[in-house]
């Protein structure tokens, strides 16, 4: 039951909570819910923010870093000896901050039962708090009060005097001494325990027996924050500017000169609130927590031009006067007219600082309900900046694996199934972001779905797309650089094939059958060239960017009652040549790739109705008796009698993006079935 006085502290007297002697069990199934019930709000937690803890007498289970508490587990939580952090209460460590940090940090270490995990840096913090269950968060709300100018004035008029509120304090040894001296006073003082503490410019912990009793302390905070906030904060989704990309992949390539960067925009009405001001600018120029600078860090790039041009020609500029100056690369850039820009080492840590401030700007919109912004001073973010904790948090944060093509942005048209979809896996495990491309929707959105369950720092992005129309290829172009802020390489896959002589075939298949497989080639390399030469214009000379072309062995000779096909493959290594001969100064490679029959894929093997069936029902095969007859006639005329498969052909893809010697070339992989004179 929550006491009538819960917002500064339970009763003390009549409510000394007795903690269970041992075990976990339900209490621990308690933990896990109540973390992932906070976890997977991003009112409440953001870029895994917070820390959650449940405790008897000789343990407690904390949360460990670099697990969410979105999707925790019962192996997410360290657990340690509550009789040691005990000890590091009253033990006397050094005045040198960083020999007391390191002290500290070695007999949490011992402390720990779970050696494995790395507990949160507050363990110490929750084990202080003589209630079962402590669940600390940095809510926008709760921050959009404890960063402001009248934190402690406006908290005290909101919840009375009865309440902890800790000026803002290095975090560690030393904000863990200051709270257990506050809390020893509170006791003293009401003769109660503390179940809420305010900290500024950070957050907020609630204790309570009960993962309910917790609920509905946060809701009543959350009730009295909601109803004192003077101005709403503005609301709604601003579609992105169709200029995007007249700006996006130049940047991208400015901060790419070391390692290839994601940059990924976003623009609603509260973006707009500031990236039309410089006063309201005024607001967000430094961080308010210690989260933001881990993720954000903590000097931004704001640009209020009025053209491409002029953003392009202050970036060249700025960038690397920032860089001087700072000794890092901005990971956050606002540009009037175009949104709030994440620059990331990846895409999954692009959507980590976007978050992250955006949530800094809702924290300063609200703060101008409580006398206006108060963010950190300098020497609190020079603290942060070399504290071996968040550098630790960072460093997870930045973990990525190193995949061929790394942070590269790949489009691949026809990839919602089939051979597409095959190409555009392989290259999404070997760390490439992905761009499906199809006209099947439903297909679509399932293929990106399953890819982005095997992601790891990649992402993958469905865009509906018709080949066979410029309108949407230039959505394509533009979804592309929004989400990922250029394109490296863009495979053209998409095909259809319609079969049959000269008696049976119609003009309007032949039509069809060219529209896709040839005419659809040219306008994909009119709408995606434009991006690519605007990169390496802004490039480092050895950067390359690709357009590469899925062809097939019909391209490389005849095929008999198949004329609609082979003419528009024919065809499409005539563009390719001479796309490569426009394109070569711009230091874009444009080359075929002619894969022979993928034998193993259901187009030719599916049981009941793939192509050995047909043949065999057909009598095609003079002789054959069986499937595995028809099979044999056609693996006999492959010199390595197998198929050509995704695999094979994304080999070749890699090959013709790593090498920087050729272009204008139409690359077989046939198994040695069709051979270059």
């Amino acid at each position: 039951m929550v006491s009538n006085n819960f917002i500064g502290s339970g009763n003390f007297e009549k409510h000394s909570p007795t903690l269970p002697l041992g075990g976990g069990g339900a209490n621990l199934d308690d933990l896990i819910s109540i973390s992932r019930f906070y976890g997977k709000d991003s009112r409440f937690v953001i870029a895994g923010g917070g820390n959650t803890s449940y405790k008897n007498q000789k343990k407690i289970w904390v949360k460990a870093s670099g697990y969410p508490l979105a999707t925790i587990t019962e192996d997410g939580f360290a657990v340690l000896n509550r009789a040691l952090l005990r000890y590091m209460s009253e033990k006397e460590y050094s005045n040198d901050p960083t020999e007391r940090e390191e002290q500290v940090k070695n007999d949490l270490a011992t402390a720990t039962i779970t050696k494995d995990k790395r507990p949160s840096v507050e363990t110490s913090m929750h084990n202080i708090i003589e209630y079962a269950f402590v669940v600390h968060l940095h809510p926008t709300l709760v921050n959009g009060l404890m960063c402001s100018q009248n934190a402690e004035k406006e908290l005290t008029n909101l919840f009375g005097e009865k309440l902890i509120y800790i000026e803002y304090t290095d975090p560690g040894y030393v904000l863990f001494k200051k709270v257990d001296e506050r809390i020893k006073e509170y006791r003293q003082r009401f003769s109660e325990e503390p179940q809420v503490i305010w900290l500024q410019n950070h957050g907020i912990f609630v204790a309570a027996d009960t993962i309910d009793e917790i609920k509905s302390i946060y809701d009543s905070i959350f009730t009295k924050l909601e109803n004192a906030i003077k101005t709403p904060i503005p609301t709604g989704e601003r579609a992105t500017c169709g200029c995007t990309e007249e700006i996006l992949p130049a940047l991208r390539m400015m901060v790419s000169t070391e390692n290839l960067k994601t940059l990924k925009v976003r623009k609603n009405e509260l973006i707009k609130y500031f990236y039309d001001s410089k006063k309201h600018q005024q607001n967000i120029i430094k961080p308010f927590t210690p989260d933001q600078i881990v993720y954000c860090k903590s000097n931004y790039l704001f640009f209020n031009d009025e053209s491409p041009e002029q953003v392009i020609a202050d970036t060249k500029k700025r960038i690397p006067e920032f860089v001087s100056k700072f000794g890092y690369l901005p990971k956050v850039l606002l540009i009037k007219g175009i949104g709030l820009v994440a620059v990331g080492g990846h895409a999954k840590q692009c959507d980590i600082i976007l978050d992250v401030f955006e949530d800094a700007m809702k924290v300063a919109y609200i703060a101008q309900s409580f006398g206006g912004a108060h963010p950190m001073t300098q020497t609190q973010i020079d603290f942060i900046d070399n504290w071996e904790v968040e550098n630790y948090r960072r460093s997870v944060s930045n973990t990525q694996s190193n995949g061929r093509v790394e942070n590269k942005t790949i489009i691949v048209t026809g990839a919602a199934q089939g051979f597409g979809e095959g190409i555009a896996e392989c290259l999404l495990r070997e760390g490439a972001n992905i761009v499906v491309a199809d006209l099947n929707e439903e297909a679509g959105k399932a293929t990106t779905e399953r890819f982005n369950a095997m992601t790891k720092s990649n992402r993958a992005i469905f865009v509906k797309t018709n080949v066979a129309e410029i309108n949407s290829l230039q959505n394509l172009v533009h979804e592309t650089v929004c989400h990922f802020g250029g394109i490296d390489c863009f495979i053209s896959n998409a095909g259809v094939l319609r079969a049959g002589g000269l008696e049976d075939m119609t003009p309007e298949n032949f039509e069809f059958v060219t529209k896709i497989n040839y005419n659809a080639y040219f306008l994909c390399t009119k709408a995606v060239s434009k991006v690519m030469k605007l990169q390496t214009a802004h490039a480092p000379n050895n950067y390359y960017s690709d357009i590469i072309q899925i062809n097939s062995k019909s391209g490389l000779r005849g095929s008999k009652a198949n004329f609609a096909y082979a003419g528009g493959k024919f065809g499409g290594i005539g563009l390719t040549q001479s796309f490569a001969l426009e394109l070569a100064p711009f230091r874009i490679k444009v080359n075929s790739i002619c894969p022979g029959n993928y034998y193993e894929g259901p187009l030719w093997s599916d049981p009941d109705n793939g192509l050995f069936v047909q043949y065999l029902k057909a009598g095609k095969v003079p002789g054959a008796k069986t499937v595995d007859d028809v099979k044999e006639f056609y693996l006999a005329q492959v010199p390595m009698r197998k198929g050509c498969t995704p695999e094979d052909v994304t080999k070749g893809v890699l090959y013709l993006m790593e090498q920087c010697g050729e272009t204008g070339q139409a690359l077989p992989i046939t198994g040695g079935q069709v051979m270059l004179n």
